[in-house]
C-alpha cells in the first residue's frame, strides 16, 4: 500500500498539531495523534473517578493487548515483550543483565548513542572488559567485514544502534544479525529512532534483544518504551533488579523469576501512558508499516536535495540506505541559532551535538548539526517552508 493525498489529509486531520505548527522533530518526540492523546486522558479519568487500582483492574485485557501489538509488530510472540518506561530503560535491563569478565569484548559501532555507550564504557571499566568500535565502510555504515573479522571467542556482544540520532543513515541491522548468529555472539539492537518509521521484523533482523521508546516516530506518550529480548537469551540471563512483579517469592528465603519476558518489568507503571502506547501501535499498524516506511523515505529524499542545493548549507547524511532524519548545516551561523530563527517561524527541529555521538561527531570535524525529522503525516509544503526559511538565512 502506498499512501495517497487523502491519507496525508486524513492522518493530518486526525493530528491536532499539525494545525499548530510544522513538527519537524519526530526523532525527539512526535505529535501524537487524537486517538492515542483520548485514550490517555480517558484512562486518566477513569483513575480520578474509580481510583488507580480499580481503573487499571478494569483496564487488564487493554493491557494485555498492548504486548500483543509490539508483538504482532515485531513478528515474535507476547511472551517475549516487556513494557518499561523508556528505551534507555529497555536497553538498561537487558544489557546490566549480562555478564563480562576481564579480557571479554563488546563490538559496538561509530553511531552508539551516548547513553548506550556510558553503560558500555562503565561496564568495561568495571569488570576489565573492553570495548570496541567497528570501523565504517564507505557510506558512513557500520562494516559488517570489519565487524565479522573482529569476532573472536572472548566477543561476548555486539552492541548496535539501528539508526543514529545524529543522522539519516540506516544501519545494516540484518546483515549484523547473521554475522551475530554464525558466531553464536548475542546481539543488542537499539531501534529508539527506527520503531515506527521502519519496518522491524525480528524474524529478519536476527537480533537476541531489541528496544525502543514511544514518543519518537511511533507517536505515543512520553514515558513509554519496550524490550523485546530472545527466549533462549532470557533463559540465560537473570534481570538485575527483580521485585514482586517480576519474580515470585515463593518461600521465606526463596524465589522464582518469571519465564516470560516481563522479568525485565517492575509492578508500578504508568497506566494511562501504556494504554496510550498500545494505541499508538495499533494507529501505526493500521497506516502499515511499510508504507509508512516509503513516505518518510520519500519526504526526506526530498528535503535532503533540496537542501543540498542551497549554496552554503551542507547535508551531512551518511550511509547507502536513509531514513526520515536529515541532518545540515548552515554556515556562518551555529546550529542552535539555526534552531532559534527555525523555531521563532513556526518549525520544530533540533540540535544534534557532540555530546550524544562521541564515536562520530568529532571523527567528522562536526561540532552539532541540525536535525528536521519528518513523519508521514508532514506535507510538502512544510518542507518548502524549512527550505524557504533556510534560504531566507543565506541571504
Amino acid at each position: 500500500m502506498t499512501m495517497q493525498e487523502e491519507d496525508i489529509s486524513r492522518a493530518r486531520a486526525e493530528t491536532p498539531g499539525c494545525a499548530e505548527v510544522i513538527h519537524l522533530n519526530n526523532a525527539g518526540s512526535a505529535l501524537p495523534p487524537t486517538c492515542v492523546t483520548d485514550t490517555v486522558v480517558e484512562h486518566l479519568r477513569a483513575e480520578a473517578a474509580l481510583g488507580g487500582y480499580e481503573a487499571a483492574e478494569r483496564a487488564a485485557a487493554r493491557l494485555d493487548a498492548v504486548y500483543t501489538s509490539i508483538a504482532t509488530m515485531l513478528n515474535v510472540s507476547a511472551d517475549d515483550i516487556a513494557l518499561v518506561d523508556s528505551a534507555t530503560r529497555a536497553w538498561q535491563a537487558i544489557f546490566y543483565a549480562l555478564e563480562f569478565s576481564p579480557g571479554d569484548v563488546i563490538l559496538t559501532g561509530h553511531a552508539e548513542y551516548a547513553s548506550n555507550a556510558i553503560a558500555l564504557l562503565q561496564v568495561a571499566r568495571r569488570t576489565g572488559a573492553r570495548v570496541e568500535v567497528v570501523d565504517d565502510d564507505e557510506t558512513g555504515a557500520l562494516d559488517v567485514a570489519d565487524l565479522r573479522r573482529r569476532l573472536h571467542p572472548r566477543v561476548k556482544l555486539i552492541s548496535l544502534t539501528h539508526v543514529p540520532t545524529q543522522g539519516g543513515l540506516v544501519n545494516p541491522a540484518e546483515e549484523v544479525g547473521r554475522v551475530a548468529r554464525e558466531a553464536g555472539v548475542p546481539y543488542l539492537l537499539d531501534a529508539c529512532q527506527s520503531a515506527g518509521q521502519l519496518e522491524l521484523d525480528v524474524a529478519r533482523l536476527g537480533c537476541d534483544a531489541l528496544t525502543a521508546t514511544g514518543r519518537k516516530f511511533l507517536r505515543g506518550p512520553r514515558g513509554t518504551g519496550f524490550l523485546y529480548v530472545r527466549p533462549e537469551l532470557r533463559e540465560r540471563v537473570e534481570p538485575v533488579m527483580l521485585d514482586l512483579h517480576s519474580a515470585e517469592w515463593t518461600a521465606p528465603e526463596e524465589y522464582r523469576v518469571r519465564a516470560d519476558a516481563r522479568r525485565f518489568e517492575t509492578w508500578e507503571r504508568d497506566v494511562a501512558a501504556v494504554l496510550g502506547l498500545g494505541a499508538a501501535v495499533d494507529y501505526a499498524l493500521s497506516w502499515g508499516l511499510p508504507a509508512v516506511e516509503r513516505r518518510v523515505t520519500a519526504l526526506a529524499a526530498r528535503l535532503r536535495d533540496e537542501l543540498a542545493a542551497l549554496p552554503g548549507v551542507r547535508v551531512h547524511d551518511q550511509g547507502a540506505r536513509r531514513c526520515g532524519i536529515v541532518t545540515f548545516t548552515v554556515d556562518g551561523l551555529p546550529a542552535p541559532r539555526v534552531r532559534e530563527r527555525l523555531l521563532a517561524a513556526g518549525i520544530n527541529t533540533s540540535v544534534s551535538r557532540p555530546g550524544s555521538a562521541r564515536f562520530d561527531l568529532p571523527a567528522r570535524g562536526i561540532d552539532a548539526l541540525v536535525r528536521a525529522s519528518v513523519h508521514y503525516y508532514n506535507s510538502e509544503a512544510e518542507l518548502d517552508r524549512l527550505v524557504g526559511e533556510v534560504r531566507g538565512m543565506l541571504l
